[in-house]
């Protein structure tokens, strides 16, 4: 029965890959190959940000609904580290902002180590109220400083000019230094405390970086990343590029596009692959079953002597770590930071919708759920238009149908949402392709 279910399983996960194939390879020939890589490129980072929050609920069932501001520490990432310096800007008020940051830290270490010395609270409090006022004198001096430096170009501090590809660490390092801080304090209570910070966590890292203009230009926006791939332009003007696209056949200027493309899927594909294989290893070793035992039952679990403290800080570093990489991965791919794009709809909301489509506790699931909400998220608006013609050539350009499916065509994809998950939820509860049984 074991051989069969298994059979069965690889046959559901080829097949679907396969529609999934199909489905890219139609929107290449019948509207634009750009459109179609574009779409795939995006569908292969929202699956990396899929694996990461499956690692976290599939594997540890750990409710995170911060992902948005994981994803968002990411992005920060690339601004810091790939960007270059803006030397007025350090010249202006850098110094200040380093003894803020020298009496930020002192301030944070005497507060600790005045409460483990079991010192009166009074003392702790005042310690602290003292050198939070000293760091905020030196911040506000350097923040205005740095800002009023050519606000309308820069008014930020930029990064370190390092390579980008660098950035993509960073930011899952970043997100995982977040998800241990909050899990520190969180995950031995109970899980809806988990969900509750995860997402004041979130909304308060927009927050900054969104208001911080010092940090990351705010609102403004971030322009002209670093990219790891060449540009359009500089292709073009290459006599071996020109050749190229001569010989296959293709205009240049589209066919660079499509090389750029090809290029970032290389990146992201590879990663991908990458984090599954190592996901999957972990997911058969002794450390996976233990994983599945403290969550398919945290009371036997403990009774057996399992850490479960421990071990979901590890799932929930873990998972945000790669939903990090993801978000340094997006930005890097879209060319700008923009904080205001960073909303719970597109970066928790759907996220989850691809873990659940695609069946929690399943790898490929995540990678199978990714693929089809986002396709259905960017291709909403063209199939509503299409379908709109389709009904105005039955029953007229100017029937109720046709102008209040036109009307309403971009509020099409919250409507498809929706209809996925209540068809999944009816008809493979699992998802698409269900977690695999497994004697722990």
């Amino acid at each position: 029965m074991n051989i069969v279910n298994k059979m069965w399983q690889s046959h559901r996960t080829q097949v679907t890959f396969a529609i999934m194939a199909a489905i890219l390879l139609f929107v290449g020939f019948n509207q634009s190959w750009p459109l179609a890589l574009g779409i795939f490129n995006l569908c292969v980072i929202s699956s990396i940000m899929a694996l990461g929050v499956n690692i976290q609920w599939g594997y540890a069932g750990l409710f995170n609904v911060g992902i948005m501001g994981f994803a968002a520490l990411g992005g920060l990432s690339v601004v810091l580290i790939s960007q270059q310096p803006v030397t007025e800007a350090i010249e202006a008020g850098g110094f200040n902002m380093l003894i803020a940051l020298i009496l930020g830290v002192i301030t944070v270490v005497v507060g600790i180590v005045l409460h483990n010395k079991k010192f009166n609270k009074w003392i702790v409090f005042a310690a602290i109220f003292l050198g939070f006022f000293a760091m905020r004198y030196f911040f506000a001096d350097g923040a205005n400083a740095i800002e009023k430096v050519n606000p309308a170009g820069t008014g930020y501090l930029g990064g370190l000019g390092l390579p980008v590809l660098l950035s993509w660490f960073v930011g899952g390092l970043a997100a995982a230094a977040a998800a241990w801080s909050i899990g520190k304090i969180t995950l031995g209570l109970r899980s809806d405390y988990l969900a509750i910070a995860t997402l004041g966590i979130s909304e308060i890292i927009i927050y900054v970086i969104k208001n911080e203009d010092w940090l990351s230009r705010g609102v403004k926006n971030v322009t002209g990343l670093a990219r790891p791939v060449p540009y359009e332009l500089q292709l073009q003007q290459a006599p071996w590029f020109q050749d190229l696209a001569l010989t296959v056949g293709v205009g240049v200027r589209e066919f660079s596009t499509i090389f750029v493309k090809l290029c970032y899927a290389g990146f992201f594909v590879t990663i991908l692959v990458g984090l599954i294989v190592m996901a999957n290893l972990a997911l058969d070793s002794p450390w996976g079953r233990k994983v599945r035992a403290i969550r398919d039952n945290e009371v036997s679990a403990a009774a057996m002597g399992k850490n479960i403290t421990r071990q979901h800080l590890q799932i929930f570093v873990i998972g945000s770590a790669i939903v990090g990489l993801a978000g340094a991965m997006l930005v890097t791919y879209n060319g700008l930071l923009n904080p205001t794009s960073y909303q719970p709809l597109r970066f928790t909301f759907l996220i989850w919708v691809m873990v659940i489509v695609g069946g929690s506790g399943n790898n490929l699931g995540s990678v199978v759920g990714a693929f089809i909400i986002w396709f259905l998220w960017i291709q909403a608006g063209p199939m509503g238009l299409w379908a709109a013609e389709v009904i105005g050539n039955i029953a007229g350009e100017q029937s109720a149908i046709t102008l209040f499916i036109e009307d309403r065509v971009h509020h099409l994809r919250l409507v498809f949402m929706g209809g996925i998950m209540l068809m999944v939820m009816r008809f493979t509860p699992g998802g698409i392709l269900p977690e695999k049984n497994k004697e722990l």
